[in-house]
């Protein structure tokens, strides 16, 4: 089978996400249109990031979550103050979903003072203790076991909060995963183990690193139930997590979603993306985006009109021009900055 041919394949699995045999459950208006806005946002966002990068202004690596908005968007809409958060170096729109001011995520991209980390921790390490996100992480599959730790935590505390970890299809493969499945387990952490599966570990096809494709079965061994969902369709998204969150809360213990999702640019801005073909992007845009999908879905219920989605995305243009300003503007830190927050 020619590469093509194995795209094809690709896409056409990815819209066979399960839903457990449920219907995905209706919700009203403004719940539907706040889901369009955080996502739109997320978009823009990340396309301006991404010329900011170009101009020089956003230095190292800048990895963008354009085409997997519907996941992190779906997810944080289950989740209640004080529940935590922790992902990997794909980490704009989870910040964005967690409510972190997009000026202070904007400015932390290109290193400035009125960033949210002070400017020190770019694109790939942001914090925010006020919104119980706690980063951002370079080292591939690292997160997994400090947020089986934030679980841990909970547990001990009996606090009620749930503990989201989210990495990636590359990441599943990674030896400390498993470790921290097996704690998770053994103890009933309240954990829920997001893995969002865009097909691609860096340049390479989930067909060709892994043996067990399907990740929300990897927890098979530890018993830790898995689930597969649509991540291009928010609503199964948020479905699923309200589940998930459900269990965790009750005490039953940690759970794997795996998130069938795609991203439309390469692995990060220096990924110029030659491992797939442009028409399996394209195909991907065209029938299966997650902005796309749910502006179809409020027009044709007549829930919303054309005219109510152009003044949202006049309202979140001007909210990324602003943080872009604001990060222009901004000042670098101070060289007084450089022996502060660190271990001696």
């Amino acid at each position: 089978m020619n590469d093509k041919a194995q795209g094809a394949d690709r896409a056409s699995e990815r819209g066979k996400a399960k839903r457990n045999g449920a219907a995905v459950p209706a919700m009203d208006r403004e719940e539907l249109l706040g889901f369009y806005r955080q996502m739109l946002l997320i978009r823009r966002f990340e396309e301006r990031a991404g010329q900011l990068y170009g101009m020089g202004l956003i230095a190292g690596f800048c990895h963008l979550y354009i085409g997997q908005e519907a996941v992190v968007v779906g997810l944080q809409s289950a989740l209640k103050p004080g529940d935590q958060v922790i992902t990997g170096y794909r980490d704009h729109g989870h910040m964005l979903a967690c409510g972190m001011d997009p000026r202070g995520v904007m400015a932390e991209l290109t290193g400035r003072a009125g960033g949210l980390s002070k400017g020190k921790g770019g694109s790939m390490h942001m914090f925010s203790r006020e919104q119980n996100f706690f980063g951002g992480h370079g080292i591939v599959g690292a997160q997994v076991s400090l947020g089986t730790g934030l679980a841990f935590a909970n547990r001990y505390r009996k606090n009620d909060h749930v503990a989201m970890i989210y990495f990636g299809d590359g990441a599943a493969n990674q030896g400390q995963v498993y470790e921290s499945f097996n704690m998770a387990m053994l103890w009933k952490l309240p954990a829920i183990y997001v893995i969002e599966n865009n097909q691609y570990a860096m340049g390479t096809s989930v067909e060709r690193s892994s043996s067990e494709t399907h990740f929300y079965r990897r927890g098979s061994s530890f018993g830790i139930p898995g689930e597969e969902v649509d991540g291009m369709d928010v609503r199964a998204v948020r479905d699923a997590g309200t589940r998930a969150v459900a269990r965790a809360r009750a005490g039953e213990g940690p759970m794997i979603l795996e998130l069938k999702t795609y991203r439309y640019r390469g692995h990060s801005m220096s990924d110029p993306a030659k491992y797939r073909s442009r028409e399996e992007v394209d195909q991907m845009r065209e029938t299966r985006d997650p902005i796309t999908q749910l502006e179809n879905i409020l027009l044709s219920a007549g829930l919303a009109t054309e005219d109510d989605f152009k003044g949202i995305d006049r309202e979140i243009r001007a909210i990324v021009a602003d943080s872009a300003d604001f990060a222009r503007e901004s000042p670098e830190p101070d060289p007084s900055e450089l022996m502060t927050d660190i271990y001696s």
